[in-house]
């Protein structure tokens, strides 16, 4: 993006394999908000503050003397056709390190350019062949990003770069190409993202923000380097698009920081945006094997234990059950949960940083926008609303007043519900896993 304008689960068998998948894939469900497909495993995680770039992700120990950085996110660049440097350090087992540091990842993927913009050396859109190219590009960044450790729930980021405005033919191959993209990364679970220049390219996904010829990204990190990090007053940008936690911003580009005496060449972002998910080690504590569930309670079936001392990969942590002394479950890679008392995470009370909450971020539908509940119900007081086209970022579903066809209500935080039908979540009638119930 930029200057060069510039061990939980194994890989799928490749990008091929990925877009022979997309081939046969049913047409999106609603547009312009498509619902994503999480699997059990799912959890989506946002980050908001200072994060930095770089065209080669950091050797570890950079990354280690970076720790008392003012940054505690990074973006990397997972794969793309104009990709352009080498990326020695970027393993799954730099990620799972990186990540064991606190820091989050941002993956990027640098595909096709826009047949208008992008350096003339790009491999570039072909506007016929625009719609497919968009899925393959998906497919490849979704298997890519796997193999890496990043599972799904996680945000990737696609770079695109500037291209003249006006030009009707390159702005609708632009446009069709990221609508395929984020149809093809919601049906295999992740949630999409798109980098663009805030006058070259972004304001053109703005205006098609609410158009029932494309599919709406979920998170939207633009250039404009003005040296301000604010997420709001973008130019063309209605501050009631991408406005719930789906905003970032490249600042400022191509300078010199040094920090544990180790200098990198950087470009600076501000983000309040989803970012990657990925999986913490942690051990069963001693005594007693330990129930895997399919909820956070001890109420749901359990469907596997492990032994004292058995490695564990948590993905979330979710509000259930109190055993012990903690309310708080965690949710292993396979989907089930088991009671964080049992877990040698930092803390045996409440959550326990780096893993992340249990989340689930779907689109808001209406245009118009949704307002939120004190509870589960329309009797409740409304304690505030999201703009038509946010991500409402479900914790847990609870039955309630019936609204359209379904009595299902979202809880997106403490006295914040939203009736489910007018949520783009798969379940249109009832809950929608890998949610639980509240």
């Amino acid at each position: 993006m930029f200057r060069w304008t510039r061990w939980w689960r194994p890989a799928l068998a490749g990008a091929a394999a990925m877009a022979a998948a997309a081939a046969v894939a049913a047409p999106a469900i609603a547009e312009p908000a498509t619902t994503v497909s999480y699997p059990a495993w799912a959890s989506a995680t946002r980050y908001r503050g200072l994060a930095f770039d770089t065209c080669t992700a950091p050797p570890l120990a950079a990354m280690q003397a970076w720790g008392a950085s003012p940054y505690h996110a990074v973006g990397v660049y997972v794969g793309g056709q104009n990709r352009t440097c080498s990326q020695p350090a970027l393993t799954s087992g730099w990620v799972r390190a990186v990540s064991a540091l606190g820091w989050r990842l941002i993956p990027v993927f640098k595909g096709r350019q826009p047949p208008c913009g992008g350096k003339p050396t790009d491999l570039k859109i072909v506007p016929a062949v625009a719609a497919s190219e968009g899925t393959w590009a998906a497919g490849n960044a979704a298997a890519r990003a796997w193999a890496l450790g990043m599972i799904e729930g996680s945000a990737i980021y696609y770079d695109m770069e500037h291209y003249t405005p006006g030009g009707t033919s390159c702005r609708n191959a632009v446009l069709t190409f990221l609508s395929a993209w984020t149809r093809e990364l919601h049906r295999l679970g992740y949630v999409s993202g798109v980098y663009e220049n805030l006058n070259l390219g972004a304001r053109d996904l703005a205006n098609a923000y609410n158009s029932s010829s494309y599919a709406r990204p979920d998170a939207l990190w633009i250039a404009r380097y003005d040296g301000s990090r604010s997420l709001t007053g973008w130019a063309g940008v209605p501050g009631s698009r991408w406005a719930v936690h789906q905003r970032a911003k490249q600042f400022r580009a191509d300078f010199a920081e040094t920090h544990g005496g180790v200098t990198l060449t950087i470009d600076e972002d501000n983000l309040d945006a989803p970012v990657a998910t990925t999986a913490f080690g942690y051990h069963v504590t001693s005594g007693n094997p330990v129930a895997a569930r399919t909820g956070p309670a001890g109420a749901y079936p359990t469907v596997t234990t492990h032994p004292a001392g058995a490695a564990l990969a948590v993905v979330c942590q979710a509000p259930g059950s109190a055993v012990g002394t903690t309310r708080v479950w965690d949710k292993l890679t396979d989907g089930t949960y088991v009671t964080d008392f049992r877990v040698d995470t930092p803390s045996n009370t409440g959550y326990s940083a780096p893993v992340t909450r249990c989340r689930y971020p779907y689109q808001v539908t209406p245009g118009s926008g949704l307002s939120q509940r004190g509870g589960p119900g329309r009797s409740y007081a409304i304690t505030g609303r999201l703009p038509g086209g946010s991500l409402a970022w479900v914790v847990c579903q609870q039955s309630g007043t019936r609204v359209g066809g379904t009595p299902v209500w979202d809880k997106i935080s403490n006295r914040h519900w939203v009736s489910d039908h007018y949520v783009a979540t798969p379940g249109a009638t009832g809950f929608s896993k890998p949610a639980p119930r509240c």
